[in-house]
C-alpha cells in the first residue's frame, strides 16, 4: 500500500485540490504541490513466479479527499479487498506491507483485527517502544491497576535495548560484486503506547533491526526498523519478514510505469469524476500487460542499433 501525487497547481477549476506532497530537487523549497493523491492497494506476486521481474498488479485505487486522510481510504481499501477479492481466501494468510506513514496506531489497530492478515511496516528511529511488563506477586495480587508497558526501548538510544530474541546473519554480494553482510535483529512481545480510542498495549509486535555491514564490518548504511504485527505473525520467520517489505519497493516501478508511460497524472480535466476514471483506465491497462506477459517475447535492442538511429536521427533534424 502506498499513495501518490497527481499534481493539478494549474487547474483551478478542479474541485477538491488539497496541498499534496512532491519531492523537491532544490534544497529549501518546501516538498509541497496543490493537486489530488490517490491510495493505491497493489498485489505483489512471489518473487519466484515472475523470475524477480518487479510486477505490482493494481487492487485498488481511490482518491483521497480533503475530508479524509490516507489511513482511513488505505483501512476501507483492505477491508474491500480482503472479503471480496475472490484471490483472497477467508483463513488464508495475507501480508500488508507499507512505508513509515502506516505505523500510525490509527492504522495499525483498525487492521489488527483481522485474524489472516499481517502487517509489515517500516518505523522512523527516533520512536520509543516498550516491552512486555514483567508478571510479578503484586500484579497477580489484584490490587490496583495492572501495568500495561514494561521498560523502554528507544530506537535512537541503544543503551535501553536488551538482548535480541532472534538473530540472523547472511553473506551475500551485491550487483558490483561487493561482499556484505546482512544482520537482522529480533524483538518479541513488544508494545506500542496507545490511547483510549487506540489501545495499542492489546496489540503485541515483533520488531526487526537490519543493518548491512562490510568485510570489516562497518556499517554501510543506516539501520531499518520495521514492526511486525498480526496475530498470526509467528507464521513468517524474520528472513520472510525482511524479504516481504524488501519488495514493496516494486511498487515504486509499477507508479514510475504508470506516469512515464500510460500517462497517469497527464489527464487534463476540471472534473473530478473523469480525473478518477483516468486514474482507474491506467490500472486496467497495466493489468492487461500484467495478463499478457506470457504471451510476448523480451526481444531488446542492440545498445549498438539504439546509438546509430539516436545518430542518424541526429543528423537528419
Amino acid at each position: 500500500m502506498d499513495t501518490t501525487p497527481i499534481p493539478r497547481p494549474f487547474s483551478p477549476t478542479l474541485p477538491d485540490r488539497t496541498y499534496i506532497h512532491q519531492p523537491n530537487t532544490i534544497k529549501g523549497n518546501k516538498p509541497i504541490n496543490i493537486g489530488h493523491q490517490y491510495s493505491l492497494l497493489s498485489f505483489l506476486p512471489e518473487a519466484e513466479s515472475t523470475q524477480n521481474i518487479p510486477w505490482s498488479i493494481p487492487l485498488n485505487s481511490q482518491r483521497v479527499t480533503s475530508g479524509t486522510n490516507s489511513i482511513a481510504v488505505g483501512v476501507d481499501q483492505v477491508d474491500t479487498v480482503l472479503h471480496d477479492c475472490p484471490a483472497f481466501e477467508k483463513e488464508q494468510l495475507s501480508v500488508l506491507v507499507a512505508d513509515s506513514y502506516y505505523s500510525q496506531r490509527q492504522f495499525l489497530d483498525a487492521l489488527s483485527k483481522q485474524s489472516n492478515l499481517v502487517l509489515i511496516t517500516r518505523v522512523r528511529s527516533n520512536r520509543v517502544f516498550y516491552c512486555q511488563p514483567p508478571i510479578t506477586e503484586e500484579t497477580n495480587s489484584g490490587r490496583g491497576h495492572r501495568p500495561w508497558y514494561g521498560e523502554r526501548f528507544d530506537l535512537k538510544d541503544n543503551a535501553t535495548w536488551h538482548q535480541p530474541d532472534e538473530s540472523v546473519q547472511i553473506n551475500f554480494t551485491t550487483r558490483r560484486e561487493r561482499p556484505v553482510q546482512l544482520n537482522i535483529s529480533a524483538w518479541h512481545q513488544m508494545l506500542m503506547r496507545g490511547t483510549k480510542e487506540y489501545p495499542m498495549h492489546q496489540h503485541p509486535f515483533t520488531l526487526l533491526q537490519v543493518r548491512v555491514t562490510d568485510e570489516q564490518s562497518q556499517q554501510l548504511w543506516h539501520p531499518m526498523w520495521l514492526i511486525v504485527l498480526g496475530q498470526r505473525r509467528n507464521e513468517l520467520t524474520i528472513m520472510d519478514c525482511y524479504l516481504s517489505y524488501r519488495q514493496r519497493f516494486d511498487m515504486e516501478h509499477t507508479l514510475r510505469f504508470s506516469k512515464q508511460r500510460l500517462l497517469m497524472n497527464s489527464f487534463q480535466t476540471p472534473d473530478v469524476e473523469h480525473s478518477e476514471n483516468w486514474v482507474q483506465l491506467t490500472q486496467l491497462a497495466y493489468i492487461q500487460l500484467w495478463a499478457a506477459r506470457d504471451l510476448v517475447e523480451v526481444l531488446p535492442r542492440p545498445k549498438r542499433e539504439i546509438l546509430s538511429q539516436k545518430n542518424s536521427s541526429f543528423c537528419h533534424t
